[in-house]
């Protein structure tokens, strides 16, 4: 079992990955992802690019709660920013996908940082009253502006690049997994940085962040604006996915869908956003298979979506009473007893 590590040098130090073993799984990872796409099925080409959209929103919502400590339930009032904005530009301009992407998390930050001015003021259950009435907003906007669509939303082409049509799960998955990727490497680099670990201290105490010269207002709402941020650029890849972008397509359910995940998974770690999006994404399509194999499934199928919202509930609270740290610790537990194998240092 590792039980220390040697560094020789500042750059050694300072690697966001530091041993020979995390090299190994980081290239079975990627050898993986990259031969998925041409051995899976569309279904399973479908989760996967829905678990990769879902891994971006989460890793925005943990920066913002799991690292700052600030409780959000506007996520998919964020997701719903970027997504318009990207079907707006792509199906009235047609402009470049990877621009529309950047102006919708931009849309979304703006948004965030609105919403995150209350934050010096309130905190805990009155912040997440205050994402929530933000959530209400968003949705009557989206549902009574002509621009928008009105109720009946939008449809937009899918995104190109070189010429082809980006209108398939196998090409989007070269789409939405790299720019998660991306996004996943800035997070974790991020809290290896002076505004990561001021965000961690703002969650740890405020009042002392604020005593060591931490302005508080500034970095909670910066915390806002990067998760909103994530969650805007989650919201392009949405609308991209799906094709058709309405105001019923980010309800509030949604959004606590996302921090469920981060619960589940293990609040302030990248890898527990990963591990609880895609538990969380799972969890109804193994409802589903269950309720297909028993008798009556037909019937069953019915009653998916309330069952859906239980078994959220749940796990929330299965995971705060028995295992608060989340599926992130017991993989961590796993890892430390099993550091020399398959791969040593």
């Amino acid at each position: 079992m590792r039980i220390g590590t040697l560094k020789e040098s500042y750059v050694a130090d300072a690697a966001l990955f530091d041993s020979r073993t995390q090299h190994a799984w980081l290239a079975l990872a990627a050898a993986l992802l990259v031969l998925f796409p041409f051995v899976a099925s569309d279904y399973w080409l479908y989760l996967a690019c829905l678990v990769a959209i879902n891994v971006a929103s989460s890793t925005g919502l943990n920066i913002l709660t799991g690292y700052t400590g600030l409780v959000s339930l506007g996520q998919a009032a964020f997701m719903g920013l970027g997504a318009y904005t990207v079907a707006i530009l792509q199906a009235r301009w047609g402009t470049p996908f990877l621009l529309n992407l950047l102006t919708g998390g931009v849309v979304a930050m703006l948004g965030g940082i609105v919403v995150g001015i209350p934050s010096l003021r309130v905190k805990g259950l009155y912040l997440a009253i205050v994402t929530i009435a933000a959530s209400f907003i968003a949705h009557f906007l989206f549902a009574n502006f002509d621009f928008t669509g009105g109720t009946a939303g939008l449809s937009l082409p899918p995104a190109r690049i070189f010429g082809v049509d980006l209108d398939t799960s196998f090409r989007l998955y070269w789409l939405i997994v790299p720019v998660m990727l991306l996004m996943l490497f800035g997070a974790a680099n991020l809290f290896r940085t002076r505004i990561g670990r001021a965000f961690i201290a703002i969650r740890d105490r405020d009042i002392s962040a604020e005593v060591l010269g931490i302005p508080l207002l500034k970095y909670k709402l910066l915390s806002f604006g990067l998760s909103s941020f994530y969650a805007g650029v989650a919201g392009g890849l949405w609308a991209y996915f799906f094709r058709v972008v309405t105001p019923e397509s980010f309800p509030l359910s949604m959004s606590i869908f996302f921090l469920a995940a981060i619960i589940v998974g293990g609040m302030g770690s990248i890898l527990g956003a990963i591990l609880g999006a895609v538990f969380m994404t799972l969890v109804p399509e193994l409802l589903k298979l269950v309720f297909d194999w028993l008798p009556g499934g037909i019937e069953l199928a019915v009653f998916l979506s309330p069952v859906r919202l239980v078994v959220f509930g749940a796990l929330i609270i299965g995971f705060l009473v028995f295992e608060p740290l989340g599926l992130a610790e017991m993989w961590r537990r796993t890892r430390r007893f099993f550091h020399l194998w398959p791969f040593k240092n």
